[in-house]
């Protein structure tokens, strides 16, 4: 329950420290300990809502969603960088010099 409460403090982080449209995914891990779940998955998709990311449950123990979460990380970088504007690149202004070549004697 501790790292879930220190959400709020990781994103202000985040926020302080990375670009504005940073990409971000809230991510539940340890989801095959259903027993001794502390965080209900409605409250941390809710939350997640909230905040306006993705939220995905995890375990890399059983091997669930785990590549799911990077895939839906993946998607939404290459979903902002194709909606950025790409900065035109300029060329510089060339040259041509049209030699004759004549043969040595």
């Amino acid at each position: 329950m501790e790292s879930f409460n220190n959400i709020k403090q990781c994103l202000s982080e985040i926020d302080r420290y990375a670009s504005d449209n940073v990409c971000k995914l809230l991510v539940g891990n340890k989801c095959d300990l259903v027993d001794s779940k502390v965080v209900d998955t409605e409250k941390a998709k809710a939350f997640a809502d909230s905040l306006g990311i993705p939220f995905i449950e995890t375990s890399a123990k059983e091997s669930i969603n785990v590549e799911e979460a990077f895939l839906t990380m993946s998607s939404e970088i290459k979903k902002r960088m194709a909606t950025q504007t790409q900065p035109s690149v300029e060329r510089r202004p060339t040259v041509h010099v049209h030699m004759k070549g004549q043969p040595i004697q």
